[in-house]
């Protein structure tokens, strides 16, 4: 439950999220639609409070009490994306019921908000102030019978309801007030057109659209083949990357939000509602893990006419748009004040033409498991990952910007190394397995080269662990992977070791706070930026995995592997989502949610619950 209502605006934990495998909608605690890109997740923004309160545009609907004390509680309509927001009064109970309306034969693009009341009587207030392409784009609003028409140039929409609308030409609101068992429904859908009458919908007909919708996902969630433990989060960071899929491709985003900040009020602010390469292989294997091998299929589908439109001799971008093409430049909204003040409000993406030779590791792997688990890939497949195995055994030696995608130079860093190991380790297991035709001498070589290289010139006998770079000789948490892609054994005594130094505090130049990983020490990194940044949640599940995997020897690391695990639990927020980071006083820090985040707690909760096996 949420307490008073103030001026705050919410905070990144302080939301719930719906969606149709198009888009993502971002809904408050307070009844406000804060984050909307229409028709697509790549798409500009429709509304974007979350990025400026007063510029970014909103849709809200919430109770007039004039000061009185209402108290808010917000959850998801059990094994489904419909979100339920409830306001506590002491006249009664209004309930919010907000949906992207999804099911077999469901065409219409909308966004559905139901408010009715479920006990006493209460005053309402809607408010729906557009602010197309960020904020940039000028509007009209045009009443028409059964609604109104929200224009631009680029995209118009139509706000369908029963109620009665007032408009200054720029916003919508609305004054209504209903009592035990009425209802007020008002839906967003594309189009202007010249009466939308038709398109009004009562309790009843948004009753059905409700039902259908709940059906989809209670139907596609029986899927999951997961009955370990941690079944609920499981399953709720299954609906949420299911929501960052798009559907008519296959591709899969690594956020639906942009420029939330990973440092308060910094700069680290970046767009991530484009399709990684790394991001969604490492989805794919998750999904794939517990019983949802679909929507892998459709990944890699999309994956294959990517890399068979790559030219001859062209690495693989890191990154792509949502239609398979160049994501846009990286651009720099300064109208836009940003999250908590948070500037500059960046969209596009600049790392998108940076060289990240890890990406290929995890594409590799993630075909290697799609064809073990999923489907036998074709031949005519594979010959485009081998020419993309050539090319890592042509470069491997270079310089790049790696998993964080630094700003400030290339370096040889061992993550990369490591993963060009896996790419060749997994082509090499790959032709083998199907014998498909490959030059396997040369992987064999360059595969060994690259281990020995790693061991040699990424292991720091002085501090104990594997490094960052062959020039930094700072710890990073993403060197936890090695057990995790069979790299070294969980118990290795080098890994062993690293795990230790990890896991010690910041003080003692860990990476540790409390159980919770940042991924790298920024002072010790020239990463380009400034600012401090909070724990990675993606490096906290790594580690739970790491310790599960070495508990195998060391018995004492299961306990301490399922404690971080369960106090990882307590940072979600309050319906089990996460964002990129954990900032210092448990705020939710960076774009959300976030597809690696919760692919790395189904892993690791699918690890540890079998390694505890039936034991309490």
């Amino acid at each position: 439950m949420n307490g008073d209502k103030t001026s705050r605006p919410p905070a990144i934990e302080d939301h719930g999220v719906i969606g149709d495998m198009r888009t993502v909608a971002l809904v408050a605690t307070d009844g406000t639609l804060d984050w909307l890109c229409f028709p697509h997740f790549d798409s500009p923004s429709v509304f974007a409070a979350l990025l400026d309160p007063e510029k970014g545009g909103h849709f809200r609907i919430s109770p007039e009490l004039d000061g009185e004390r209402v108290m808010r509680k917000q959850f998801y309509w059990p094994d489904t994306n419909v979100l339920v927001t409830r306001f506590y009064s002491p006249d009664g109970v209004g309930e919010l019921v907000d949906f992207m309306p999804v099911g077999k034969g469901e065409r219409v693009r909308q966004v559905v908000r139901r408010i009715r009341v479920v006990r006493g009587e209460l005053a309402f207030r809607m408010e729906c102030l557009p602010a197309f392409d960020y904020g940039r784009e000028p509007h009209t609003v045009r009443l028409i019978q059964g609604g109104a028409s929200l224009l631009s140039e680029k995209l118009k929409l139509t706000l369908a309801t029963a109620m009665k609308l007032e408009t200054d030409g720029q916003r919508l609101t609305s004054r209504f007030t209903l009592q035990e068992g009425q209802s007020a429904v008002f839906t967003l859908r594309e189009g202007a057109p010249d009466s939308c009458t038709d398109r009004v919908l009562g309790h009843d007909a948004s009753e059905v659209l409700f039902r259908s919708t709940v059906d989809y996902w209670r139907h596609w969630l029986a899927k999951c083949s997961y009955t370990g433990r941690w079944r609920e989060v499981v399953h709720r960071s299954a609906l949420v990357l299911k929501l960052m899929t798009f559907e008519p491709s296959g591709a899969i985003v690594a956020a639906p939000t942009c420029s939330l900040p990973e440092s308060p009020g910094g700069v680290r602010n970046w767009d991530y509602r484009y399709v990684w390469i790394r991001d969604a292989a490492f989805t794919v294997y998750a999904l794939m893990r517990i019983g949802f091998r679909d929507e892998a299929g459709a990944f890699m589908r999309w994956l294959e006419k990517r890399i068979a439109e790559l030219p001859e001799g062209e690495p693989l971008p890191l990154m792509y748009a949502l239609d398979g093409g160049e994501v846009p430049k990286e651009q720099e909204l300064w109208h836009l004040s940003g999250y908590g003040g948070a500037k500059p409000v960046r969209v596009g993406n600049g790392a998108a033409h940076q060289l990240q030779l890890d990406i290929y590791g995890e594409l590799m792997d993630s075909v290697y498991l799609y064809n073990k688990h999923g489907a036998p890939i074709s031949y005519d497949f594979w010959r485009h990952l081998r020419r993309l195995v050539d090319w890592v055994c042509d470069h491997w030696r270079e310089k790049d910007e790696s998993i964080w995608e630094v700003r400030g130079g290339k370096q040889h860093f061992v993550y990369s190394k490591m993963m060009c190991w896996v790419a060749v380790d997994r082509a090499i297991r790959l032709a083998d397995k199907r014998s498909f035709p490959a030059d396997r001498a040369r992987w064999l070589q360059t595969r060994d080269l690259i281990f020995e290289e790693i061991m040699q010139k990424g292991w720091c006998a002085k501090r104990g662990a594997f490094i960052q770079s062959y020039e930094r000789k700072s710890l990073d948490a993403a060197n936890l992977l090695m057990p995790l892609v069979f790299f070294l054994s969980p118990v290795d005594p080098r890994m062993l070791s690293t795990l230790d130094r990890v896991r010690q505090a910041p003080a003692k130049a860990g990476l540790t706070s409390d159980g919770l990983v940042f991924r790298y020490d920024v002072e010790a990194t020239q990463d380009g930026l400034y600012g401090r940044e909070g724990t990675f949640n993606l490096c906290t599940f790594w580690l739970v995995e790491a310790m599960t995997r070495a508990s195998v020897t060391r018995p004492d690391l299961l306990d301490e592997a399922r404690l971080t695990f369960e106090r990882m639990l307590g940072y979600a927020n309050h319906l089990g989502l996460y964002a990129e980071q954990i900032g210092t006083s448990g705020e939710a820090l960076g774009n959300f949610p976030q597809a690696l985040t919760h692919l790395s707690l189904i892993s690791a909760a699918y690890n540890l619950d079998k390694a505890l096996g039936h034991r309490d």
